[in-house]
C-alpha cells in the first residue's frame, strides 16, 4: 500500500502531462494555429494594400480637395461658407458635396485656367492687353462656373418640386379620404414615388420617426427645398394641425389650388415664348433672311453700275 500511492499520483500525472502535450501538439491544433497566422498575416497585407484599392477620387482628390478648402477657408469673407451651404442644402447636397469641396472646385478651375496660360506665355509670350482681355476673364469665369453650375441645379431641382406637387397631393388626398392617417399616407407615397419631392418627404418621415415632432420636420423641408407653393402647403398643414382643421379638406383644397398655379405657370411661361424669340430671331435668322432676299438684288444693282462684271 505504501507503494500503490506514490505510484498512483505518477501515473495520473503522466496521464495528465500525456493528455496536455497531445493537446498542445496535436496536428489539429498545429493546422488551426497555422490557419490564425495565416489569417491575421493576410489581414496585415488587405490592411495595408485596401487604400490602394480605392479609386484616384477617394485616395488623393477627396483629401487634396478637404485640404484645399479648409486652407482657403482662412480668405473666405464672413458668411461666404454658411451662403454656400444654404446654396448646396436647397439643390439637394448634389454628388455628396459639401462646403469646402466646392470652394476647392472653385479654387482649382481658376488656378487649372491661370496654370494653362501661365505654360502657353513660356512657350509664346502675351501681350499685357490679352491678359486683360482674355486670361483674366475665362479666370473669373472659371471660378463662377462652378456657381452657375449649382445655381443651374437648384432652379432644376426646385421646378422638378413644383411640377410634382400637384400630383403628389391628389395622391396624399386619395389615401387620406380613404382611411389612412397623414404619416401612413405620405410613408406609402414615398414608397411608391421617385424625384426630388419623394425623397424631400422620405427624409420628414426619417426625422419623424427619430423624436422630431412633425411640425418641426415639415419646416426643415421647407427650409431644405425652398420653393413657394411647397411653402405654402406646408403653412396649411402646420395651422390645420394646430388649430384642429380637418387634414382630408386641407389636402383637396391645396391639391386645387396648386393644379391652378401649375395652370398659371404654364400660360405664364407662353406669354413669355414670343419675348424669348426676338434675340434668336434678331441675331440668327434676320440677317440670313435678309442675305437671301437682298442679295440678288444688290448684285444686280451692282451689275447696273458697273461694279460686277
Amino acid at each position: 500500500m505504501e507503494i500503490a500511492f506514490p505510484v498512483m499520483i505518477f501515473v495520473s500525472i503522466g496521464a495528465l502531462a500525456y493528455t496536455g502535450l497531445l493537446t498542445i501538439l496535436s496536428e489539429e491544433r498545429q493546422v488551426s494555429r497555422r490557419l490564425r497566422n495565416m489569417g491575421a498575416f493576410e489581414e496585415s497585407q488587405a490592411r495595408q494594400a485596401e487604400p490602394l484599392l480605392r479609386p484616384f477620387s477617394e485616395r488623393v482628390l477627396v483629401p487634396a480637395g478637404h485640404f484645399l478648402g479648409g486652407t482657403l477657408r482662412v480668405f473666405a469673407p464672413a458668411g461666404y461658407r454658411d451662403r454656400i451651404r444654404q446654396k448646396l442644402k436647397v439643390a439637394g447636397n448634389p454628388r455628396g458635396l459639401d462646403v469646402d469641396r466646392f470652394v476647392a472646385g472653385k479654387a482649382v478651375a481658376s488656378l487649372g485656367v491661370l496654370g494653362f496660360f501661365v505654360a502657353a506665355s513660356i512657350l509664346r509670350p502675351m501681350s499685357p492687353a490679352s491678359w486683360v482681355l482674355t486670361v483674366l476673364p475665362l479666370v473669373a469665369l472659371a471660378f463662377y462656373s462652378p456657381d452657375i453650375w449649382l445655381s443651374s441645379t437648384t432652379a432644376n431641382r426646385q421646378k422638378a418640386i413644383r411640377r410634382a406637387l400637384p400630383d403628389m397631393l391628389d395622391m396624399l388626398t386619395i389615401s387620406v379620404e380613404a382611411g389612412l392617417g397623414f404619416d401612413q399616407a405620405m410613408a406609402k407615397l414615398v414608397r411608391n414615388s421617385t424625384g426630388p419631392l419623394a425623397k424631400e418627404f422620405a427624409r420628414m418621415l426619417q426625422e419623424v420617426q427619430a423624436g422630431v415632432e412633425r411640425n418641426q420636420a415639415l419646416r426643415h423641408m421647407a427650409q431644405r427645398a425652398d420653393v413657394s407653393d411647397l411653402n405654402a402647403f406646408i403653412t396649411a398643414i402646420i395651422q390645420a394641425d394646430v388649430f384642429g382643421v380637418s387634414v382630408s379638406s386641407v389636402l383637396r383644397t391645396q391639391a386645387k389650388e396648386m393644379r391652378l398655379k401649375r395652370r398659371q405657370y404654364a400660360e405664364e411661361q407662353a406669354q413669355k415664348a414670343p419675348v424669348k424669340l426676338v434675340f434668336p430671331l434678331i441675331l440668327c435668322i434676320l440677317p440670313a433672311t435678309i442675305l437671301v432676299i437682298l442679295g440678288p438684288a444688290v448684285v444686280s444693282i451692282g451689275r447696273a453700275f458697273g461694279y460686277f462684271n
